[in-house]
């Protein structure tokens, strides 16, 4: 940073905390929400080809909100944005939890989604904006633990307020918290005045492109695993975002007046900060989504049981967080991203070889090193990429900072179904055709007994036998396919450790260095 910051209060680290309690809730909003949408579609009688749409539509106005976020505080201030936003949120909730029809319920999770997008980067910038350099590992680490806490206990939020109470509960958990957290950010916050400048040299078809880049993009993405990335149906709206994203970066590169300020990327560490952000997009929304997948379509665990056993994650990152902050101020940010990286590569490797049995205590020691990880693959990369931003374009950057990890996550998402839904039938022939040549132990670990299956290796397989033996084939061929998409993830997170060598050693090493005893 440039720029010298006011001296702080606590005051200031008060609206902090309110501005993390808003964060909090948005992120959490999406894993709850994801855990019940069979008891939503069966209460709205939603089509089974629209649920999805609950999801997509929140994430879709997200994605979309996060890099202008940069614009709207220009516009409007740090701290009127964040009462506008988790009012807007809070409001939005309220209409979701008394919606009775698919459609207003979709209009309300684009208004939420649109407020809890503007949300996550407005408390990243916050970090940089309100706090002088050595106050700014702390900060980051309780908004890195608002931000990645929330994914982790969400299931068995979600899962024990369906049970309890009713889907209703889901929305309606926001409310409170929100009042508190506009509340409590209005009074405690700097106030700034609206720039009525910007407001008049906004580029409306900038935002247009980037409305339309993105949520193509979206639903593209969305659409793959499904349709084939070939297809027409995902073609299309991937080739409308190429085009969307090409036209809007010449037109914003052009701008005296961006609505986002790209050329941060010009400098070289805050585009491998981004380049890190996306890769910790891919794993941590990769490794949050494959679990409930398996422990829900494998073990047949409940949305409750789910949550319960994932919760070791979150433990390991709040044991891990005041370690990272320790270390973060003293340790070159290139060694602590590699350490964080390279053991999250491992606790996702650690999964590749799960088996039909597989559950609390085989997971227990992967969890405990990918929550451990996390902190680490967030503090040193944040700082790398706003740690040297000027004050008057660190909102932007964080506002692109947080949407490659989202970009990631996306991209990550739609990945894991392609490899899942893909390798599911290839692993299903290799196992039959095992099963055809008498493999006693491929019979044997995908759930038939041993005598049995040698009583009737030679003999004909009769239609009870096959009824008996096709599900048992099919979750053993989902188990080897759910594998390949962890292996996939721990290959590509392992992958990003590469960028550590592009890394330009600056100011901040430098300092990291000398305070080395």
């Amino acid at each position: 940073m440039t720029e010298s910051q006011p001296h702080v209060t606590a005051r200031t680290w008060i609206g902090f905390a309110f501005m993390c309690l808003g964060m909090f809730m948005a992120i959490l909003d999406i894993q709850i929400v994801a855990t019940s949408l069979p008891t939503i579609r069966a209460a709205l009688h939603i089509g089974a080809d629209q649920m999805v749409w609950v999801q997509t539509a929140y994430l879709t106005a997200e994605i979309v909100a996060i890099p202008m976020t940069g614009y709207l505080t220009r516009l409007l201030g740090m701290r009127r944005l964040f009462v506008v936003a988790i009012t807007m949120f809070t409001l939005a909730s309220a209409g979701c939890a008394i919606s009775h029809n698919f459609a207003t319920l979709i209009a309300f999770r684009v208004l939420q989604g649109f407020a809890g997008g503007t949300l996550i980067p407005a408390v990243f910038s916050a970090v940089f904006l309100l706090f002088p350099q050595r106050s700014q590992g702390l900060a980051t680490t309780i908004a890195g633990l608002a931000a990645v806490f929330a994914p982790t206990i969400g299931p068995i939020v979600g899962g024990w307020l369906t049970q309890t109470y009713s889907w209703h509960w889901l929305f309606l958990v926001n409310i409170v918290p929100g009042i508190v957290a506009a509340t409590g950010a209005a009074a405690m916050l700097p106030r700034s005045p609206i720039d009525r400048h910007a407001l008049r040299t906004i580029d409306s078809v900038a935002v247009l492109l980037l409305a339309v880049a993105l949520t193509a993009l979206e639903i593209g993405l969305k659409d793959a695993p499904r349709f084939g990335w070939g297809s027409l149906r995902v073609a299309m709206p991937l080739a409308l975002f190429v085009v969307g994203g090409v036209v809007f970066v010449w037109r914003t590169l052009r701008s005296q007046h961006p609505i986002v300020e790209l050329r941060n990327f010009a400098d070289r560490n805050f585009t491998i900060g981004c380049a890190f952000s996306f890769a910790l997009g891919v794993g941590l929304f990769g490794s949050t989504y494959l679990m409930p997948f398996f422990l829900g379509l494998v073990r047949g665990h409940g949305a409750l049981e789910i949550g319960e056993i994932m919760l070791v994650t979150g433990i390991a990152q709040l044991v891990a967080a005041p370690i990272a902050v320790a270390l973060e101020q003293r340790v070159d940010a290139r060694v602590l991203t590699g350490l964080g990286f390279g053991v999250f590569a491992v606790g996702m490797g650690m999964s590749v070889t799960q088996t039909n049995d597989t559950d609390f205590a085989q997971m227990l020691v992967p969890q405990i090193l990918r929550g451990a990880a996390i902190m680490f693959c967030l503090l040193p990369p944040t700082r790398l990429a706003l740690g040297n931003i000027q004050v008057r374009m660190v909102a932007d950057a964080s506002g692109l900072f947080n949407l490659m990890r989202n970009l990631g996550g996306a991209i990550g998402l739609a990945l894991i179904d392609t490899v899942i839904f893909s390798r599911s039938a290839g692993h299903a022939r290799d196992i039959a055709s095992s099963l055809r040549h008498g493999d006693v132990a491929t019979a044997v670990s995908i759930g038939i007994p041993r005598d049995a299956f040698l009583d009737q290796v030679g003999q004909p397989i009769g239609p009870e036998v096959e009824e008996m033996v096709r599900p048992l084939i099919a979750k053993a061929a989902l188990v080897h396919a759910i594998n390949d998409a962890w292996l996939m993830l721990a290959v590509l997170t392992a992958v990003s450790l590469l960028l550590i060598a592009l890394v330009r050693r600056g100011k901040q090493a430098d300092q990291h260095a000398s305070q080395r005893p």
